[in-house]
């Protein structure tokens, strides 16, 4: 696997650059704690977040065209639609299910990120059929000679459904410009990775299907992003899909209803916790003289007013209009 410490050469990020990758990954945290805390509050019905995945999440959006490439994420990415344009505000609003959100005007689940203008891809609560989706629309770029890349994201479970596999052998059949990204977090659910595959790295099974397959430590914003973008030059020349595979971990459990304590020890999750991709992060831009204890502390207040400011809006945000439920349910007669 690439380290941080061999990842800087070459990569042609700007300090600046790098300081956005750093504040994406802190905002991502933030909202995410956040909305877990609004859902013990009672204010938020269900939460699934990515505390502890923000690197692979960042670092692969960030090679990406925003509002030119399509972006297929599951539903723990908040750091990768972050990264493509979406805001603190969308995310409460969505999380809140109130009528402005973006996402679904208060219809869906939380984290079933969507957005049009930015062609971030609603996915669906099923499993690994987001893989499919993404497949589709990069067949559909490919049919009609458009300068565009498809990029999906899903844990290591997907992996063992049906529908990746089916996916990823289509892609490799027509040459198709998409980037598969698995967060490998190490479970399933409940389901630790060495119960679902007998293979050490599941990025070994895109030989299969044809096309290249690339394991990167997940926790390494900087090595993750220079898979991506390796992934992305691929496909915009046509030279059809990748698979990365991003080692990391989930700090928190599944969901707001899940008990991780009964299928993993506390003393595995503090080993990874030692891992923190964000911490790791900050003490290579302080080693590098590119960030000191000051900014980091003034950026944390930052992060922190966002999100605060865009929780007390989502909170006094209006539900959805009751006359608005069967909106985009059943068809509608022109001019209603």
């Amino acid at each position: 696997m690439v380290s941080v410490r061999e990842s800087p050469g070459g990569l042609g990020l700007t300090g600046d650059q790098l300081m956005d990758m750093l504040y994406k990954m802190m905002l991502a945290r933030a909202i995410g704690q956040r909305v877990r805390m609004l859902n013990r509050m009672g204010k938020v019905p269900f939460a699934v977040t990515g505390e502890g995945q923000e690197a692979a999440q960042v670092g692969t959006a960030y090679a990406l065209a925003p509002g030119k490439d399509w972006v297929v994420p599951y539903y723990r990415d908040i750091g990768v639609v972050l990264v493509i344009g979406q805001t603190p505000r969308d995310l409460l609003l969505e999380a809140l299910a109130r009528g402005e959100s973006v996402s679904s005007g208060g219809r869906n689940m939380p984290s079933h990120f969507s957005d049009p203008k930015l062609r971030i891809v609603s996915g669906a609560a099923v499993v690994a059929t987001q893989i499919v989706h993404a497949v589709g629309t990069a067949f559909a770029s490919k049919l009609r000679g458009l300068d565009e890349v498809s990029m999906v994201w899903f844990g290591d479970g997907a992996t063992s459904e049906g529908d990746c596999h089916e996916a990823m052998n289509f892609a490799g059949i027509h040459g198709l410009p998409v980037v598969f990204v698995c967060e490998h977090n190490q479970y399933a659910i409940s389901v630790p990775w060495t119960k679902q595959m007998a293979v050490e790295n599941v990025s070994v099974r895109a030989q299969g299907y044809g096309f290249p397959g690339v394991t990167v430590d997940g926790n390494d914003v900087l090595a993750v992003y220079g898979s991506a973008r390796e992934a992305v030059d691929r496909a915009r020349r046509g030279e059809g899909p990748t698979f990365i595979e991003a080692k990391t971990y989930r700090l928190v459990p599944h969901t707001s209803d899940d008990d991780d304590r009964r299928y993993r020890s506390r003393e595995e999750v503090e080993k990874w916790a030692k891992k923190d991709p964000i911490i790791r992060f900050q003490a290579y831009l302080q080693e590098h003289g590119l960030l000191d204890a000051k900014e980091r502390d003034d950026l944390a207040m930052k992060v922190a007013e966002e999100v605060d400011a865009a929780t007390e809006y989502a909170e006094n945000a209006p539900l959805p209009d009751p006359e608005s439920a069967l909106k985009h349910v059943f068809a509608e007669e022109k001019g209603r």
